[in-house]
């Protein structure tokens, strides 16, 4: 399946496996229809059967593992992986997950049905810069720092892609999105960004892109949703064809974010063109030669107009048919190497296990008065908070499923089998629901609901789509996220069904929300009935007695008639605690281990959260919930210590937390293996050696207006305060001295001695700082090189950490130029990223 079928009896150019990608390239779009054309742009690609040309799609996700499409090995929020220091792992890790990619593509390729998520081009990854801590999308980059993000995403890209020299690319890697982009969500579809300094432009938000061009030989750039300077950045002659083709010599693809050209026309979006025939050409002719929507169907239309001509067309045509061809797309299966993938690999022992080497890894040790590693002999703690038994949030966001993925609760239960547990405690309100939903049964016994969708509003005709949602339904089309493959963004419907077994006699709450038409129906009677057309969120919560050992037969159908879809379903029963009703349940343990902070269910893309201190996905305040604080300064007051586990895909307020708790720990959203690596770092079993990526300041008032994209007073490069804690900041239960570096211009390395001054074996991160004295708008330091170390207790080790002539690029405000600038720079090791943990020579660069 997929390799071109011969026509008529004869091998035509393109169908040459001799003959170079250009040339079958240029033969096929010779070939095409402009009606055709229209098609092979977008991001559904359908077969073309009279060429033998196979149905492609150019949308697939894999932040952090394959997402969207079945079972799949979920390693930790991307945020998490940066904290590692650890681009080695991680090009490990997205080679694994190249492998699970390649097999899900060839399953879908061999059951002759290509669905979205099922593709071999993976847009992936994120190199953004994580400029504000409030960006609900944050958590998917490699952190605040350029050069960090550069390393970690190079490593991403050559692990998707497959080895240079290979015959065929193993998949297509996406740097995204393209341009100075880092929120805000809630208003990216219009939002326009005025009056950029050229030395931000260049010193922080395109360094990561330059080197996933450069090095790392990127397969595709997505351009972002925003305006620059007034020119959408899918539309924008200079960011596209300038910058990104002529100044950073890209010449792979450009996608548009999905939905970004329909942006340029729709009324209160960017409105910079009259329709989608004229938007259509403005984004080919500035170099978007994939569109994720329907916009490009409008092509012909604006060929006929004299908006663009069929020969700048097929410019785009054939550069997206050349990477079609370097996939191997058209060619028999038994000349493809990746296709020979087995599908035992996909979620493997030996992928799984690269998962908990990672979760190890990006634990951060934030503070530790001593009470950390805790006694696996003691018997007197009690564990609390919104976090601590929830396996979903350890999955972030973009994510695929695990096979499985146990709770922090259930970690710390290795160790302590009997500890207390004290639920009630949510994420903005002490008050929880305990979901019944593990007692639903599908039709064929299998655990959770049956999910049927139809691209159509009657729930008629043939399923697109059908799939098993083994956990509580939370769905919506933010992003222009699909509900399932296959399944429309609107003008879809849905239904699922399932058997609810309880196990307890109760009053119990059914919760149904929807937008637009929803109706639940138990044992045939409708008990929610929203069976009118919306565009607008309703929610509704039912309750009815049910008696254990009965069954319930629960249908939910589903209509979604035009823009906004969601839905979300759970049943259980409500849980309100009191002041007093915690005090009681914690009794007399005189530890704490309170596991809270955020989920992705309230961070994340363009999402609709009514939640307080979140909109559109952002978070209006980086605070820890109110809720939350309130409760860890009741247990301070009641004498109790406590260690405070934050989970959450950037950095949070936490300065209260700091000053009540003998220990704070960033867990992040720690993956399938999340659980169990929290615990076994907690208990000692796994010494604590992540370093952050960002910075986490004392409060919301360090923070300047979210809408300003300049860099000043933004992340450690350029704040004039005091952090919380710090960037590259991460304590161990060891501790470790650094010698004073040494650089050697001629072989450009810095030289440097490590060693264990503790007890335990550890690790930590050599972190390599230059700064230039005298340069008053640039950078305080900036980290250009890095080496994560391993050392037993006592043991010291010489580093030899490479550090060229190019690290010591510099903004020359003469020329507007990144380049060597000769001059008194100083380096700086340590590791940490604030000044007194840092060693420092003088280096002239001549």
């Amino acid at each position: 399946m997929g390799a071109a079928v011969p026509v008529s009896g004869q091998t035509l150019p393109y169908q040459n496996t001799s003959l170079s990608v250009e040339e079958r390239a240029a033969d096929l779009c010779s070939r095409l229809t402009l009606e055709e054309k229209s098609l092979i742009m977008r991001n559904s690609s359908p077969a073309i059967e009279r060429l033998g040309i196979p149905a492609f799609e150019w949308w697939s996700e894999a932040l952090h593992g394959n997402a969207r499409n079945g079972f799949a090995t979920v390693f930790p929020i991307t945020t998490g992986m940066a904290a590692s220091w650890n681009d080695g792992l991680l090009f490990q890790i997205f080679d694994a997950i190249g492998d699970e990619q390649r097999v899900k593509n060839t399953q879908a390729r061999h059951s002759g049905v290509m669905k979205k998520y099922q593709g071999t081009s993976v847009w992936t990854p994120n190199v953004n810069i994580y400029r504000d801590p409030r960006w609900g999308r944050g958590q998917e980059t490699y952190g605040e720092d350029p050069y960090l993000t550069s390393r970690m995403g190079i490593a991403v890209v050559k692990g998707l892609q497959g080895p240079e020299g290979s015959k065929y690319y193993k998949n297509l890697a996406c740097a995204k999105h393209f341009a100075v982009h880092s929120g805000p969500e809630w208003n990216r579809h219009s939002f326009n960004i005025e009056n950029l300094p050229e030395r931000d432009l260049w010193e922080t938000y395109l360094p990561a892109f330059k080197a996933l061009i450069q090095e790392g030989k990127v397969a595709e750039v997505m351009c972002a949703y925003q305006r620059i300077d007034g020119a959408p950045c899918c539309g924008n002659d200079r960011y596209e064809r300038q910058i990104l083709k002529n100044d950073l010599g890209f010449t792979g693809l450009i996608v548009s974010d999905c939905g970004a050209i329909r942006d340029f026309y729709m009324k209160g979006h960017h409105e910079v063109s009259k329709d989608s025939a004229e938007a259509t050409a403005r984004a080919i002719l500035s170099g978007t030669d994939v569109e994720c929507g329907g916009v490009y169907a409008s092509l012909p239309e604006a060929v006929r107009r004299g908006e663009i001509t069929e020969a700048q067309i097929d410019v785009s045509v054939r550069r997206l048919l050349e990477w079609r061809f370097r996939l191997g797309d058209f060619d028999p299966d038994e000349m493809v190497e990746w296709t020979k993938i087995p599908e035992s690999k996909v979620a493997c022992k030996e992928h799984r296990a690269l998962a908990k080497e990672m979760a190890d890894q990006t634990i951060v040790l934030l503070q530790n008065d001593g009470i950390l590693p805790l006694s696996k002999n003691d018997n007197d703690i009690v564990i609390i908070g919104p976090n601590a038994n929830d396996s979903i949030m350890l999955w972030g966001n973009y994510n695929g499923y695990p096979l499985s993925s146990p709770t922090i609760l259930a970690g710390i239960r290795h160790y302590l089998p009997n500890v207390k547990y004290v639920n009630g405690i949510g994420y903005t309100k002490n008050e929880v629901l305990n979901s019944r939903y593990g007692e639903i049964y599908t039709p064929s016994g299998e655990q959770g609901l049956k999910a049927t969708y139809w691209n159509n509003v009657n729930m008629s005709g043939t399923p697109v789509a059908e799939q098993v949602m083994r956990q509580p339904i939370n769905l919506d089309n933010g992003g222009a996220t699909a509900f399932a493959p296959g399944v429309n963004l609107e003008n879809f419907s849905a239904r699922y069904e399932g058997v609810f077994k309880p196990t307890r006699t109760e009053e119990v709450d059914f919760n149904v929300g929807a937008d637009d038409m929803c109706r639940l129906i138990i044992n045939g009677d409708t008990i929610i009935n929203n069976w009118k057309g919306r565009n607008r969120i309703v929610s509704t919560t039912k309750t009815r007695k049910v008696e254990a050992g009965k069954e319930y037969r629960i249908q939910i159908d589903y209509v979604q008639n035009k823009d906004m879809a969601a839905m979300h379903f759970d049943l259980g029963t409500r849980l309100k605690m009191s002041d007093a009703d915690i005090l009681r349940e914690v009794g007399d343990a005189k530890t704490v281990v309170f596991v809270g902070g955020i989920t992705p269910l309230l961070e994340g893309e363009e999402m609709k959260v009514s939640d307080p201190g979140f909109k559109g996905g952002d978070r209006t305040t980086m605070e820890l919930p109110q809720s939350q604080r309130d409760v860890v300064a009741l247990l301070h007051k009641a004498g109790k210590k406590i260690v405070f586990v934050n989970c959450s895909g950037g950095a949070m307020g936490l300065l209260p937390e700091s000053q009540s708790c003998q220990a704070v720990v960033q867990a992040w959203y720690g993956g399938e293996a999340g659980g169990i690596a929290l615990a076994e770092a907690l208990f000692g079993d796994v010494n604590p050696s992540g370093h952050l990526p960002l910075t986490f300041y004392k409060s919301d008032a360090d923070l300047p207006d979210f809408l300003d994209y300049k860099m000043t007073n933004r992340t450690y490069r350029f704040f004039n305060g005091e952090p919380l804690y710090a960037f590259g900041h991460g304590l161990s239960y060891t501790t470790f001295d650094f010698g004073k570096p040494k650089y050697n211009a001629a072989k450009g390395t810095v030289t440097l001695t490590v060693k264990n001054t503790g007890k335990r074996d550890g690790a930590t991160v050599a972190q390599v700082y230059i700064a230039k004295p005298g340069d008053n708008g640039g950078p305080k330091k900036t980290l250009r090189a890095y080496q994560r170390v391993n050392l037993k207790a006592g043991e010291s080790k010489t580093l030899n950490i490479s550090l060229p002539r190019s690290s010591f690029e510099w903004w020359d405000a003469s020329t507007n130029t990144m380049r060597v600038v000769p001059g008194k720079y100083k380096v700086m090791t340590g590791e940490t990223s604030v000044d007194s943990g840092l060693k420092s020579i003088d280096v002239t660069i001549k």
